[in-house]
């Protein structure tokens, strides 16, 4: 056994199986001191949403029961990654650092960093590909260019080696005698108290990879087999509830992959959905800077009224008086989630018939989603707003209350998130502002 310490550096990654970063340190032998850093002091980083800060304290909290119950703990520490890490290594000794590759540019940029003073300090530091399929600079056209439409990105990516099989979770970890001292989840507040406005996450969620172990083989044997049909009907539709668990790394996608394919059901569809997420992050890293600026220049010259406040809170609120979107945003609100289909009928409503920038929304989504990410965020508003890769054309403007007819018929959906939509006045009139978007539209195309 090595007689130094491993320090491993959990992230999005809060999970013991199939996690190479850990892996590596238990096969290296010696102790294993696991860290997890609440970072909301580096440069460029993005803080977190008031629900993705819900679900980050329950998966931590899980994940220290699990590293407890394999023989080590799970270290605390907040502050800039760049000098906590290198000082915990130096606290416990350790002989090696190891973590897994996150994939936006100042996460990058902190690693890369990290990467190379740790290593002028004396220390082995390795990274590995844990939370993608297909890291995104392996992925490129006969050009050699990042791929902008979704089939042949994803078609090149099956023409790849297969992802490898998952990882075993570690019999046991060995743990530092003494463990370091850490922070204690608590103080951290991630968790709402004035108010708490938690109830119906609590009452919908459950964080945590004991969760995801049953979440995963019940999607796969109730859901997968009728998810083409049924994954577009937000009443008790084929929605996983998988996206928030990849997005804390609580489930790996080779896992979801291997799952999958080794189930026997037809997968393609639902995979297809992971194939999304991977074009997402493939398109954030080449465009790092998808959250705040149009994909496609020319939709800079989008004519964007002046904000009408009023109208953003309506929409917030679910108080638009359209009922499907109205049931959407409080279904977003009270629950931190919202059924995908639904989610491009709120955003459309949002973008093309109140004409409000689509960043709005973004930042909103941001704030209330457990699930949102750096990549999937940002990508998708941006398709649903015309502007980014692979985008809905401009003229296709969801009609809410078609889409409410045709994947809502019997109104359970809406009844059950806003039942007194239907008594309310909308606050625009539906045609008038689809023709507006229109023209505003044409103003694109010409710029374009």
């Amino acid at each position: 056994m090595s007689a130094s310490p491993s320090l491993v550096w959990f992230r999005d990654d809060l999970r013991l199986a199939d996690n190479p970063a850990l892996r590596a340190a238990v096969d290296r032998g010696g102790p294993v001191v696991a860290v997890f850093v609440l970072d909301e002091e580096s440069p460029g980083f993005r803080p977190l949403g008031g629900a993705a800060r819900w679900w980050l304290h329950h998966s931590l909290a899980a994940l220290a029961d699990g590293l407890r119950e394999k023989g080590t703990a799970l270290v605390l520490r907040r502050g800039a990654a760049a000098e906590v890490i290198p000082r915990l290594a130096a606290e416990v000794g350790a002989g090696a650092v190891f973590w897994n590759r996150r994939y936006s540019a100042p996460e990058r940029a902190v690693d890369a960093g990290l990467k190379e003073s740790l290593r002028a300090d004396g220390h082995e530091v390795s990274s590995f590909a844990a939370s993608l399929l297909f890291e995104p600079w392996t992925v490129r056209t006969g050009a050699g260019t990042p791929y902008g439409v979704f089939t042949p990105f994803w078609r090149a990516c099956q023409q790849l080696p297969a992802p490898r099989e998952p990882l075993p979770e570690p019999r046991e970890i060995a743990g530092p005698p003494p463990p370091p001292a850490s922070d204690d989840l608590d103080d951290w507040g991630l968790l709402p108290t004035a108010p708490d406005w938690a109830g119906g996450l609590r009452e919908r969620c459950r964080a945590g990879p004991p969760a995801t172990r049953r979440r995963l083989p019940a999607v796969l044997a109730e859901d997968v087999a009728d998810y083409d049909r049924a994954r577009d009907e937000p009443a008790g539709g084929a929605t996983s509830m998988l996206s928030p668990r990849l997005r804390w790394g609580e489930l790996s996608p080779h896992q979801v992959w291997h799952a999958a394919v080794s189930s026997g059901a037809r997968v393609g569809g639902f995979l297809s959905e992971v194939g999304w997420r991977e074009f997402a992050w493939h398109t954030l890293f080449h465009a790092p800077d998808l959250a705040t600026k149009n994909l496609k220049p020319a939709y800079d010259a989008f004519p964007w009224p002046r904000l009408k406040p009023s109208m953003l809170r309506a929409w917030q609120r679910g108080e638009t008086g359209v009922p499907l979107v109205d049931a959407g945003m409080r279904e977003l609100w009270v629950s931190g989630f919202m059924h995908n289909r639904v989610r491009m009928v709120t955003a459309s409503f949002l973008i093309k018939n109140l004409l409000i920038d689509w960043r709005r929304g973004e930042e909103w989504f941001w704030d209330t989603l457990v699930d949102a990410d750096a990549a999937s965020n940002p990508f998708n508003w941006q398709w649903v707003a015309g502007s980014g890769a692979d985008a809905a054309p401009y003229f296709r403007i969801f009609n809410p209350e078609l889409q409410a007819k045709k994947f809502d018929a019997d109104g359970r959906y809406v009844r059950e998130w806003a039942p007194d939509a239907a008594e309310r006045e909308p606050i625009v009139d539906l045609k008038e502002t689809r023709d507006a978007a229109l023209a505003a539209y044409e103003e694109v195309k010409r710029a374009g």
